[in-house]
């Protein structure tokens, strides 16, 4: 396993360099460069071209693309991101830095309830099909597939947040925070999170349920499950040992591939309740042309998703023992 782990590693660098190649291509051949959108386009005296022309020279705009993609590889493989172009100028691994950790407690924690409660209500859902709790749940995903996100938001914030003013609707902490006694503090970070994550995990928890529910019926129904059955062994078992490790193989790919949203921050979430996470800076990053911060983003995501898959694999072996032998005949 772990010499498996290890070529797909040496593998994925390759890859890395590509996805950052064809990443970087597509956001210089984008019309507009940063220093037109600092002046808003508008310079047109001769000073002020002269202006433009030293800010790309100061950020390297002036060389040929291929150049600026070796300049910017180079400075990476030493871990360095650049500075941002906008006008704090700031390391970009310093702003990633402050949004990261903002983006992460939101997505974590979404992640964590979505599974907590899409695998049981899956499992029941599938066991006991066509029945009242099956058809409530189902009418339940097509709500949750059919609802977007922005609009549910906005009427959640209009009932709780203006019109019962139980919940604020931005931000992640009040004016006055500061000033407020502990556990006061707790609360009121808390309850700027119940929005955000309430809408977050609405959607995703009808999709995960859906999932699991339909991988747990195609399990229900294999030879090795009814055998267990006609052995005499309780339901629960049956269930718990036999199937449902079987059935969580869909989950777990689901899983790895969502691992690169829980750094690229939901950008609808966060732009709604104005909360400082990565979906919000990159977000920016991009109207503001600001190279630095696009690449440096694409860069977590793009590691992320590969280390995803990675783990999505290994995570297989240990889940179904059948995938570990095949491995083993293998080789």
């Amino acid at each position: 396993m772990l010499g498996y782990a290890l070529r797909r590693l040496l593998l994925a660098l390759p890859l890395l360099v590509g996805i950052t190649f064809i990443s970087f291509v597509v956001i210089h051949l984008a019309p507009g460069e940063p220093t037109e959108m600092q002046d808003g386009g508008d310079l047109s005296t001769r000073s002020d071209k002269q202006m433009r022309e030293r800010l790309r020279e100061e950020y390297g705009l002036d060389k040929p693309l291929p150049v600026q993609y070796w300049n910017w590889l180079t400075r990476l493989s030493r871990l360095d991101f650049g500075k941002s172009f906008g006008p704090d100028a700031r390391p970009v691994l310093e702003k990633i830095g402050q949004r990261l950790p903002v983006t992460l407690l939101l997505n974590v924690v979404e992640m964590l309830i979505i599974i907590v409660l899409a695998v049981p209500i899956g499992v029941l859902s599938a066991t006991r099909q066509y029945s009242t709790f099956d058809k409530v749940t189902t009418v339940f995903v097509f709500v949750g597939f059919a609802t977007p996100d922005f609009w549910l938001a906005l009427l959640l914030m209009m009932l709780f947040g203006v019109q019962l003013g139980w919940l604020p609707i931005s931000g992640l902490r009040s004016l006055n925070w500061e000033y407020l006694p502990f556990l006061r503090q707790q609360w009121d970070f808390l309850s700027h999170l119940i929005l955000p994550i309430g809408v977050a995990t609405f959607g995703g928890l009808a999709g995960f349920s859906r999932y699991m529910r339909q991988s747990m019926l195609e399990v229900v129904r294999q030879d090795y499950v009814q055998t267990a059955r006609a052995k005499g062994l309780a339901e629960g078992v049956v269930i718990g040992k036999h199937a449902l490790r079987n059935a969580l193989l869909p989950i777990v790919t689901i899983l790895g591939l969502s691992l690169p949203g829980l750094v690229g921050g939901s950008v609808i979430i966060e732009s709604i309740f104005a909360i400082p996470g990565m979906g919000q800076l990159m977000v920016q990053a991009v109207f503001e042309r600001d190279y630095p911060v696009i690449m440096g983003n694409l860069v977590v995501v793009s590691t992320l998703t590969l280390l995803a898959n990675l783990v999505a694999d290994v995570t297989y072996g240990l889940v179904d023992p059948r995938i570990r032998v095949g491995r083993r005949r293998g080789r």
